[in-house]
């Protein structure tokens, strides 16, 4: 499932969700690299 999550203040990011961290942020994977930051909602 691809989802959206925000990393600082004005960068976006794209992926397949991988899990969620235990600091509560959300993991996207995007090829070979992961991304951890808040989930954006709609």
């Amino acid at each position: 499932m691809i989802r959206t999550i925000s990393i600082g203040s004005h960068i976006l990011v794209q992926g397949l969700f991988e899990g969620l961290a235990p600091n509560g942020n959300m993991v996207v994977r995007i090829g070979a690299r992961t991304f951890e930051g808040k989930p954006v909602t709609r």
